[in-house]
């Protein structure tokens, strides 16, 4: 059955319509929320009122970013089995963060650096520590942003020379970056982290559940056989058997370079690094770990976000392999060229196979708005974590020297949502048609490799001191930039067909030096070894004594707030 012109207006008022739903729910959920919040606990941590099983899908609503949702279905939809390592990668980094969830609620209160600062020098600590969250969550927060502002654009159809409310494409897209910045600066002035932790409950409701209708009415489709599925996407995709196999967009085989063909495969290696370290490391998934009342809760929680991130990301095969199936490579790409618009084109293929035209729209509709409500959970956990840092680790412990008032405290934590939100907001209407995909692997390998060496040390290493720490912290943030900087990321990388440049500079400028796009192969170990050598070559001598009452206290929980 053709779509008209009509069907097309009306699923895009639909569209619409649910994504003012949501808004407003969030909305109201917040006002609830600010009226429920009286102190830097409640703002910071939500009370620690919060089970495990809430936080856990709390946890897990962080993690699945739009990324995840859309930018996987897509990969796997494009380029098949490669595109499930991305999950992979995902996920295993959840049983990494298992082993530390325990020891880190244990030995902190609001934020990372109440760990790395117990038995150190708070100030340069602390200092280090803010600079470290607010950079990671940024430059995650960024792609994020820009990402919202394109995908909503497309989820509403939005194509340039054509107008929606009276707008142009690109007045479009920058509204939407507006107001999903204003949206996640309301969330977290007003709801600090217990309206923030009910947005991300509803939204992974949301998702999970839209993402198991698509995947059963995927699977209804081919009869629920998913070799049937997989045999249609192989066909569907144009490359036969080497669909279902590695090698498409990941460690590619570069005939007659052998070179090349090694660079290929560290970079893979490199992305994975980053992913499965980073998760322990990013800022805004540690400040869920003092939202429950004691360790066992922490525990129990990253175990319902692991059961919970597991079942989506295997679901996210059926998403992928069956847009490849029943929407096709050429029309995801025409739609998107990276694919990111594969889930929600499935919705409306399987909803138009099973209901006609109008079931279409409606399930398309559905998903667009589970995908916003997808990107604003994910933007306002980041402004939460960073606003938290600045607040209780800069203005608390370094301006005020650790004993600011807790009105104080939750006044500086409100303005500093504000203004690192209007600073998302501005960088990302700047940078709205800028390819930024890579900014949230950055971010992965930023985190991976200035503050997973900096936790660990600080939690097992009784040598470990000061300078360690920040040498640490300092030392993995700057290798990951200085190496982007000069990756194929920023300039060099052309498209050997058109010439056209696939990096942030356009063509004819080449100053890359570093052959891989993701730094984490060489700046995850040199931030273990800026943290080694730091601790080494100083004269500082260690506290034993605070070495092992942090020991005690991560292990045991004695003493834990």
């Amino acid at each position: 059955m053709a779509t008209t012109p009509a069907d097309v207006a009306g699923g895009r008022a639909l569209t619409f319509v649910m994504f003012l739903a949501f808004i407003g729910i969030t909305l109201g959920i917040t006002v609830w929320a600010r009226a429920n919040t009286r102190g830097a606990t409640d703002f910071y941590a939500g009370g620690r009122v919060f089970s495990g099983p809430q936080n856990g899908i709390a946890l897990a609503g962080d993690y699945m970013s739009a990324a995840s949702f859309l930018g996987i279905a897509g990969i796997i939809a494009l380029s098949g089995y490669d595109g499930f390592l991305y999950s992979i990668g995902f996920l295993v980094a959840w049983l990494l963060t298992l082993l530390f969830v325990e020891l880190m609620r244990n030995a902190g209160r609001f934020t990372m650096a109440d760990v790395l600062s117990y038995r150190m020098r708070q100030p340069p600590v602390r200092t280090a520590a803010a600079i470290s969250t607010v950079t990671v969550s940024v430059f995650y927060l960024l792609a994020q942003m820009v990402g919202a502002g394109a995908l909503v654009s497309l989820l509403l159809g939005i194509q340039p020379g054509e107008n929606f409310l009276g707008m142009g494409a690109a007045t479009a897209k920058t509204m939407t970056i507006i107001v999903v910045g204003a949206l996640m600066i309301f969330y977290v002035m007003f709801g600090g982290m217990k309206g923030t932790t009910w947005v991300q409950i509803i939204k992974a409701v949301l998702l999970l559940g839209g993402a198991v209708v698509l995947s059963g009415l995927v699977l209804a489709r081919f009869g629920f056989n998913p070799s049937s599925l997989l045999g249609s996407a192989a066909e569907a995709s144009g490359q036969k058997d080497a669909f279902l196999q590695p090698g498409l967009k990941y460690g590619k085989d570069v005939p007659g370079d052998a070179w090349q063909t090694l660079v290929n495969k560290l970079d893979f290696l490199s992305l994975a690094l980053a992913l499965i370290l980073g998760t322990a490391g990013l800022p805004h998934i540690v400040t869920r770990f003092f939202t429950v009342p004691d360790a066992r809760a922490a525990r129990t929680s990253v175990n319902w976000a692991i059961g919970l991130v597991g079942a989506f990301y295997l679901m996210t095969l059926a998403l992928g392999f069956g847009a490849a199936a029943l929407v096709g490579r050429a029309a995801i790409v025409a739609q998107d060229p990276a694919g990111n618009t594969a889930a929600p084109q499935l919705a409306q293929a399987v909803g138009q196979y099973f209901w006609g035209t109008l079931g279409g729209e409606i399930l398309l509709a559905f998903i667009a708005a589970v995908a916003f409500a997808t990107i604003l959970a994910v933007v306002s956990g980041l402004v939460l974590a960073s606003s938290t840092s600045l607040a209780h680790d800069f203005f608390g412990h370094v301006l005020m020297l650790g004993r600011p008032r807790e009105s104080q405290e939750v006044a500086v934590a409100r303005l500093s949502a504000l203004l690192i939100g209007t600073l998302a907001i501005v960088l990302a209407v700047i940078a709205k048609n800028l390819n930024v995909a890579f900014l949230v692997a950055l971010a992965f390998a930023m985190a991976a490799a200035a503050n997973l060496p900096a936790i660990t040390l600080s939690l097992f290493w009784k040598r470990f001191n000061t300078v360690g720490v920040v040498a640490g912290i300092y030392g993995g943030l700057a290798s990951s930039l200085v190496l982007v900087f000069l990756s194929p990321v920023v300039s060099g990388k052309v498209d050997p067909v058109t010439g056209a440049s696939l990096s942030l500079f356009p063509a004819g400028v080449d100053f890359h030096v570093f052959p891989m796009e993701n730094p984490g192969l060489v700046s995850i170990p040199c931030g273990f070894l800026c943290a080694v050598l730091g601790t080494l070559l100083s004269r500082e001598k260690p506290d034993a004594d605070k070495h092992d009452d942090l020991s005690v206290r991560s292990l045991t929980g004695a003493g834990a707030v």
